[in-house]
């Protein structure tokens, strides 16, 4: 199980600290090399990015090696609680060129509250001021970058930035809900088509399409609220974000369960269809439009989930 970040103590913070700016500069330098060909200005702007990260990495060896020797623990971000799972590497760099910028300015944005949190933690002055230091030079990478973009990267290969306030938008409000709208679109298929082909009886199968959609989208705000306290992620208040989980898991699976209010059974899932194939293609839409995933990836594996479990639901009920 992660540990918890209150538990850490001074030398596991300081370890976790140093294999956090090793892994971002190796990330900056995938980016660097990824872009060198197509984009070389963005591509110098990660190198520097990563010389940064270097010098930090190297500071923080420095202190951890006059206070508690050479070996350094082993811990990951994983083993810890509170961190934002970062998307696989690949993908953000098949993404393209802006979805790599943002990844850089979330993960200066996670570093900078990790260190104000760890400084907190730090009962020896050195490794506090050390912390504290640290984090006012990842509040200013955000700045740098721009200074660096405006140095190295062209108006011609430039997309507009998206603001700070939209990004905090889409980690505290669009991700949850996208994580509940997908699974209260998909997982209800099945109990919601299976009730209706088994029974054939349109009032029926709205009443299991909402006990499913009401059920998935009270389980969906518990273990969203009690997945992270935000205070290391950024990610906002667990309630919050909870509510905009659950809410949204509700009201996928409510939308293909309403057609169901009409009488004429045929009809009523007629409609029903419609809809389902509406709402994949919006969760399409949406990872496509905030989580830089490609349109056509994203409807491939929203419609192909979608389908299965439609298939399954449609077999059961046949059963």
């Amino acid at each position: 199980m992660a540990k918890s970040f209150k538990d850490l103590t001074e030398q596991e913070i300081l370890a976790l600290a140093i294999g956090q700016e090793e892994e971002d500069g190796r990330i900056y330098g995938e980016f660097a090399h990824n872009l060198s060909k197509t984009f070389p200005g963005t591509a110098k702007m990660f190198t520097e990015m990563q010389a940064e990260e270097s010098e930090h990495r190297h500071k923080l060896i420095e202190l951890h090696r006059e206070k508690f020797g050479e070996h350094i623990p082993l811990i990951k971000r994983d083993d810890v609680k509170g961190f934002i799972k970062r998307r696989p590497l690949w993908l953000v760099m098949k993404s393209g060129v802006n979805a790599m910028r943002r990844q850089a300015e979330i993960m200066e944005l996670e570093n900078t509250r990790y260190y104000e949190k760890a400084a907190t933690r730090a009962t020896d002055a050195a490794i506090r001021q050390l912390l504290i230091d640290l984090a006012e030079a990842e509040r200013k990478h955000a700045t740098v970058a721009e200074t660096l973009e405006a140095e190295h990267v062209p108006e011609s290969v430039k997309h507009e930035e998206a603001a700070a306030e939209r990004r905090l938008f889409v980690l505290q409000i669009v991700q949850p809900g996208l994580v509940g709208l997908i699974d209260g679109s998909i997982s209800t298929l099945a109990p919601v088509f299976a009730a209706a082909v088994a029974t054939q009886d349109s009032m029926k199968a709205f009443l299991v399409g909402m006990a499913a959609s009401v059920g998935a989208g009270i389980s969906m705000a518990f273990a969203e609220s009690q997945s992270d306290d935000g205070s290391l992620s950024g990610r906002g208040k667990p309630l919050i974000r909870g509510a905009v989980c659950g809410l949204m898991t509700t009201a996928g699976g409510i939308g293909h369960t309403l057609p169901f209010l009409i009488p004429n059974f045929h009809l009523a899932m007629t409609v029903a269809v419609i809809v389902v194939i509406i709402e994949l293609f919006s969760i399409s839409y949406i990872r496509q439009r905030y989580m830089d995933t490609p349109f056509l990836q994203a409807a491939f594996t929203g419609v192909v989930g979608g389908l299965v479990v439609f298939m399954v639901g449609v077999l059961i009920g046949s059963a």
